[in-house]
């Protein structure tokens, strides 16, 4: 029996809001895609907390392991900043894959130290995307996004920090 979509009214999601509507949709649709870049980069970094090895072992795997958990913090909040605009957020596994930029690793065997780099340039790419969501904000008048978005884009940065830092030789 094939499934029905069901199709909302657009009532059901006339989420009150003083800012224009036209120019809430472009800070959600920034916001979407930070979402889905944080969901694959949550989901990478928990992969390479389950698959290190070596010697650093305990090291890279409690720190993958804190890492994601920041990343996955801070999902909801995304989230329900983009419903707090009036507009629609992702909502499946195939919707995150439509929108993320943010590569997944599907590799059997990744290094220690490739696991650091690969992590470290993703964190960065998720600022350049916090960054982005920052500038549709301000020419939103989304103060409130404005605002919010500084905080997570310093925890990114701090990401790549510890991982650059992890990663340095000798």
């Amino acid at each position: 029996m094939a499934s029905k979509k069901q199709k909302a009214s657009p009532a059901a999601l006339n989420t009150p809001t003083d800012l224009a509507s036209n120019a809430t949709l472009s800070v959600a649709e920034a916001l979407n895609k930070a979402l889905a870049d944080s969901y694959a980069l949550y989901f990478k970094t928990k992969n390479f907390h389950w698959h290190v090895s070596g010697p650093h072992f305990r090291d890279y795997h409690l720190l993958f392991d804190a890492q994601a958990a920041q990343i996955h913090a801070v999902t909801d909040a995304i989230a329900e900043r983009v419903r707090k605009t009036g507009n629609t957020t992702l909502r499946s596994i195939g919707d995150i894959a439509r929108h993320q930029t943010i590569k997944d690793n599907d590799a059997d065997f990744v290094s220690p130290k490739d696991m650091l780099d690969e992590l470290r340039e993703d964190n960065l790419s998720l600022v350049q995307t916090f960054r982005a969501v920052k500038e549709a904000a301000t020419q939103a008048g989304d103060n409130a996004t404005e605002g919010i978005v500084d905080d997570w884009t310093d925890q990114a940065e701090e990401r790549a920090w510890f991982l650059f830092e992890a990663g340095r030789q000798g």
